[in-house]
Formats: C-alpha cells, structure tokens, sequence
C-alpha cells in the first residue's frame, strides 16, 4: 500500500514546488510538492489506519507525513503518538505540526487540557501545536475558567516576542480569538499585544 501511495505523489508530483521546498532547508530526504488539497484527496481513498499511518511517518518525506496525519484514526490518536510524531520534527517542519494540530491534537477528548501542557512545553514546536490547538477550540465556542484564562494570557503574553513567525501567528490568532468573546476579553488582549509592542 506504500508503495502504491508512493507511486500516486511521483505521479501528481510539482517540480517547481518540490525544488523550493528542498531549498528551503526543510530536511525531508525527498519531496514531491503536492499540495495539501490533492493529498487530502490521495488520503479519501484510503479507509484511516494506525499501522498504514505509523508506516508513513517513519518516511522521510513531507507528503507521507501530512498522509499520516490525515490516515490517522482520531479515536486511536493519543499524547504519546502526538509527543512521538512532534519530536521527530526539525523546526522548519512547521507545516507538518500546523496541520497535526488542526487534524489531530485539537479532535482529542482532553484536547483543551493537551493544548495547556503543549503550550508550556519549552520545545517550540510544542507550543506552536499548543496554540493552534487552542484557537481551533476556541473558535468552536470553547470557554475558559477563570484560572486557565489566566495560565493563557501568562503563556501568550511570555511567547508573542518570539522571533519564531509561525508561532507569533499562532499565538496572536488565539489572542484574537479569545479577545471575540467580550469586551472584557479583548480589552486584555489588547493590554497585552500593546505590551508586547
């Protein structure tokens, strides 16, 4: 079945994509440069499976990576698999995290929980999934206690400087976000942006 899905990416292969991928120092041993909308559909033929998405990530390869993202069954997926897969990572490989927190981490049961301890991990990678994972949950109407609003505002307020972009997105978006629930809201994420500034 790889090697069937190995044959599929060289045939919907981009070599203008692929060529700027490898160049920017991703560390992938091959790329193929498909775009995540055809990978999306690559993966809508497969029936998602643990063993067939645990074979992909051990490739080397962006496109079987974001595969096994998408072939990987929500109700098997789990913090060891996720802390496994994320440090694996480089830091270039952002795009591979982005997407794990969209598919995965945020579709967990505990996922507000899992976003917290993500988001305080020193590893940047950890919390750039901790970020995305919360403002996908707030974005679905998710409320915090008063004493994780807190623990939220303290992380983002520590992180926004950071000179990792994907991650200041990241940690601006979930500002953003949480700043729509109320005038209160905002009104703190605004202290802290300016702050920041």
């Amino acid at each position: 079945m790889i090697n069937d899905i190995k044959a599929e990416l060289r045939a919907c292969m981009n070599g203008i994509a692929s060529r700027s991928i490898r160049e920017s120092g991703m560390g992938y041993r091959l790329v193929y440069g498909v775009e995540l909308p055809r990978l999306r559909e690559i993966a809508a033929a497969y029936t998602p499976d643990r063993h067939l998405a645990q074979e992909l990530w051990q490739e080397n390869i962006r496109e079987c990576k974001l595969l096994a993202i998408l072939l990987y069954p929500i109700e098997e997926f789990d913090r060891d698999i996720a802390d496994i897969w994320l440090s694996d990572l480089r830091t270039e490989q952002a795009e591979v995290a982005q997407l794990l927190s969209m598919e995965l981490l945020c579709r967990m049961p505990d996922a507000a929980d899992q976003a917290f301890l993500l988001m305080a991990d020193e590893r940047i990678l950890y919390q750039l999934c901790g970020f995305l994972s919360l403002t996908r949950l707030l974005m679905q109407g998710c409320r915090l206690s008063p004493d994780a609003e807190a623990e939220f505002l303290d992380q983002a307020a520590a992180t926004l400087p950071t000179t990792f972009l994907p991650l200041r997105k990241a940690v601006t978006n979930a500002l953003l976000h949480y700043g729509e629930q109320s005038e209160e809201t905002q009104h703190k994420v605004d202290h802290i942006i300016a702050s920041c500034n």
